[in-house]
């Protein structure tokens, strides 16, 4: 798709939601949550903490501290989600549906991305899990890289596609599925013409970066994360799936907060942040690609719709206005540096 900026000075969406945000906990937690209460009505939020949110019980718990983390007088409501490992029973999956607070569950392949070693070893071994989760509609959200080493690292997703995605739809076809973070060509086109009951997450960094932005005047690590970006042609297919109207696609940040000493390191945690501006940047994204008008459904609309939910009643504004990324934010203990820190976006997210 060819870029092309189409005029307008404001912007009016119904407010959007964050289908995909890591929150961390404690202090942590406490310096990135209100960031998104600021952008979002409601979040999926990750459940990646150390212990993995694995039971109902736990997910209670986090979700009471994410509450009580949230700037007074804030109407976000975070969706938890289950952790999935070899062990989880069909009985936590009907727990799960039953709580009514628990919207998904997520499963990474162990070794996948951050905090993800206890994930899923072996997909047969979540098979009873799996029919659980079928019989009950309770969704599983995917990290879709394999992590056979023997595999490219900018292949990962596009192997897990043929390897796992594609037999785990066949063997359980009434089962939704949210093909989380999706960085390639080959995953927006397997959405777009898959089997009803599957949906993409896409984020800002991946509509808007290809992978030379890792490297571009030296090893920027504040562009690393997990999918790793990609060449040009896929991105430029992820902006064509994410402009489409298509009600697959949707929006989720998979913002993830890592400490400025802990990305700048020789070992760089994987993750972008930004709950800070990510409706900014998806707004930058349509901008360039020429449609703006198509913004509201991404954001706004195909992700409730996929979950069963209504849209939100409230809407947001963003106005043109120029304005500089900050270089860090506080962050427990260091600093936390937003993507693109020092950059300018043209739009902006009205108060």
């Amino acid at each position: 798709m060819s870029e092309r900026r189409v005029h307008t000075d404001d912007i009016t969406l119904i407010r959007p939601d964050d289908w995909h945000l890591h929150l961390r906990d404690g202090d942590a937690l406490a310096a990135v949550v209100g960031a998104s209460a600021a952008q979002f009505r409601r979040a999926i939020v990750m459940p990646n903490l150390r212990p993995p949110v694995t039971t109902v019980a736990l997910a209670a718990a986090y979700r009471e501290r994410i509450l009580a983390a949230l700037p007074a007088g804030s109407a976000f409501e975070p969706l938890m989600t289950l952790y999935q490992t070899d062990n989880t029973s069909a009985q936590q999956i009907r727990d799960a549906k039953a709580s009514g607070i628990v919207h998904a569950v997520k499963l990474y392949p162990a070794g996948a991305t951050t905090n993800s070693d206890a994930g899923v070893s072996d997909i047969r071994k979540a098979r009873a899990a799996l029919e659980s989760m079928q019989r009950e509609d309770l969704p599983l959200l995917v990290h879709g890289e394999v992590t056979d080493p023997a595999v490219d690292l900018f292949d990962r997703e596009r192997v897990f596609i043929d390897q796992v995605m594609i037999p785990l739809r066949r063997d359980f076809p009434d089962l939704r599925v949210v093909f989380e973070h999706i960085t390639t060509r080959e995953a927006a086109q397997y959405v777009r013409d898959a089997e009803p009951g599957i949906g993409a997450t896409i984020t800002a960094h991946h509509l808007l970066y290809n992978r030379n932005a890792i490297f571009s005047g030296g090893l920027r690590p504040h562009w690393y994360c997990l999918p790793v970006l990609k060449r040009e042609t896929h991105r430029s297919a992820l902006v064509g799936a994410a402009t489409s109207g298509n009600p697959r696609f949707f929006l989720g940040t998979d913002s993830a907060p890592h400490a400025q000493r802990l990305k700048e390191h020789a070992s760089a945690c994987a993750g972008c942040y930004t709950a800070l501006h990510a409706i900014e940047l998806y707004a930058t994204a349509f901008e360039l690609a020429g449609a703006i008008d198509r913004l509201e459904g991404f954001a706004s609309v195909h992700g409730p719709a996929f979950y069963g939910l209504l849209p939100n009643t409230t809407r947001v504004r963003l106005r043109r206005e120029r304005w500089e990324i900050p270089a860090s934010l506080p962050f427990p203990g260091d600093a936390i540096v937003p993507l693109a820190a020092g950059e300018t976006l043209e739009w902006r997210l009205a108060s």
